[in-house]
């Protein structure tokens, strides 16, 4: 939902009327002008939209009882979104314009409204309601707390309008509503020549604290099978939350890869980075034919960080095995399944854990009757449909780095379990789950002595990193498995 403009008027007593604020969305307009293609019509001058606004309000023209193109019987009142008529055309048009009146103020909105001809219901729009809602909050923070105005208050208030919507109403989009009174982050904007990126809704006043949390994701497809490839990918992501005193405050992050580390490829930054050696963004796993000068790090990344948590870059890389390898077997044998199932932890993994599970699903069977069924380290649990073991293996590996399932289990039970037609036969996966912290399997991490800020107070800095399971699969190798004949894609 997104707001093509908005107006603060002031009527006072019908004797004075004034747009006391407006505000313009460049984008939203170019928006609406593509979707309405030929039935486009532009948002006129605040003048304009001012008569037009009080003439559907009734506020104009006190002394004559009917106004036609208000009065008419034709036309539907449907406040508070009401339809103004720039031209007698039928397409010189503007709706629906939502309008809050509280004295001595009209607060209106006009949103982007996606559909075309015929009109949806009123009910069916997002955009009216979060409209609405916005206009109600900014009414509460123009008012202040006893839902009063005065003149200097509302004058003040009034001026802090185009800080609030950057926090609130970023390029047109609501997020939040104002609270009353000023709002405690907002202040406004110094006097010079630095201006605001469009990036950076508002300033930061407090504590100056910065957050660097890098994360790791592994995907694998282990298939036990000489004929079959097993896949497996990393792709990582460093989020930074940057709460920073100064209009244009800079930092700079620095990812480092150990002496032997594999460089990072596929590497994208957010539009708030400064400037990026353009040897980091050359670097990409589609290139098979790599010559080894590949650049290595350390990888920089100035920028001026939005107020909001941001995704800083996003990066691939290739490690050589797995953190987990896994051996997975199934038999069907005399009226039960003989399951054995092998994992690994390997030695380039830290053996300390957040979580660490295996499921296991069975489609297309009858309920869990039995389940005779040991394992060398962690508990088997077994879910209220009986229709998946969990063997949870909690925070460490044995010293052995290997722990192992035997046993067999029996379906009989009276309601069948879920269907899934590509789980057929001994078709069967483990889904392993687990968290790892203080680890990326790239070795790639961010010394919080290389974050480097130039603000004009030193801030505290923290920074994390872990590696995440995701989509991290063991088939079955003693049935058919899906197989993919090239890359996993990201």
């Amino acid at each position: 939902m997104s707001l093509r403009a908005l107006w603060v008027i002031s009527h006072e007593k019908g004797d004075h009327v004034s747009v006391r604020f407006s505000r313009r969305f460049p984008t939203v307009e170019y928006r609406a002008k593509s979707l309405a293609g030929t039935s486009y019509q532009a948002v006129p001058e605040d003048s304009t939209v001012l008569q037009l606004l009080l003439t559907e309000l009734g506020l104009a023209d006190t002394d004559k009882p009917y106004v036609a193109q208000r009065d008419d019987c034709l036309s539907q009142q449907r406040t508070p979104a009401l339809e103004l008529h720039v031209d007698s055309s039928a397409k010189g048009v503007l709706w629906p314009v939502l309008a809050i009146s509280h004295s001595p103020l009209i607060l209106a909105c006009l949103p982007l409204v996606e559909a075309g001809e015929p009109r949806p219901p009123l009910t069916s729009l997002l955009s009216v309601s979060q409209g609405l809602t916005l206009l109600e909050g900014l009414q509460r923070f123009l008012c202040g707390s006893g839902n009063k105005t005065d003149g200097d208050g509302l004058a003040s208030r009034l001026a802090m309008m185009p800080s609030v919507l950057q926090q609130v109403c970023p390029l047109g989009t609501p997020l939040d509503v104002p609270k009353a009174g000023p709002p405690p982050t907002a202040v406004p904007a110094p006097a010079g020549s630095q201006r605001q990126p469009a990036w950076r809704t508002g300033h930061h006043r407090g504590r100056a604290l910065v957050n660097v949390a890098l994360t790791e994701m592994v995907r694998c497809m282990q298939y036990g099978n000489p004929s079959r490839q097993d896949l497996w990918d990393v792709y990582g992501t460093v989020t930074c939350k940057c709460e920073v005193e100064g209009v244009l405050p800079n930092v700079t992050v620095t990812l480092s890869l150990p002496p032997n580390g594999s460089p990072l490829q596929d590497i994208l930054a957010h539009p708030c980075v400064t400037s990026l050696d353009s040897s980091i963004l050359s670097a990409s796993s589609v290139d098979d034919g790599s010559d080894g000068s590949a650049f290595s790090g350390p990888y920089k990344f100035p920028f001026c960080p939005p107020l909001e948590q941001f995704k800083l870059c996003s990066y691939t890389s290739q490690v050589p095995v797995p953190p987990i390898l896994g051996s997975y077997q199934l038999k069907e044998e005399e009226n039960q399944l003989r399951v054995s199932v092998s994992l690994k932890l390997h030695e380039s993994v830290k053996n300390t854990f957040d979580f660490c599970e295996a499921r296991l699903p069975f489609f297309n069977r009858d309920q869990m009757s039995s389940v005779e069924v040991k394992v060398s380290s962690g508990h088997l649990d077994v879910n209220k449909e009986k229709n998946l073991l969990v063997w949870v293996l909690g925070q460490k590996f044995p010293k052995s780095r290997e722990v192992t399932m035997e046993g067999g289990i029996r379906f009989s039970g009276q309601v069948p379990g879920p269907v899934d037609p590509l789980y057929t036969d001994l078709t069967a996966y483990i889904k392993l789950f687990f968290k790892v912290p203080d680890m990326t399997l790239s070795g790639c991490s961010v010394d919080q002595h290389s974050v480097q800020v130039y603000s004009c107070a030193k801030p505290k800095i923290l920074t994390c990193r872990d590696l995440q399971s995701k989509e991290y699969f063991i088939w079955n190798s003693t049935g058919p498995a899906p197989v993919s004949s090239g890359r996993m894609i990201l």
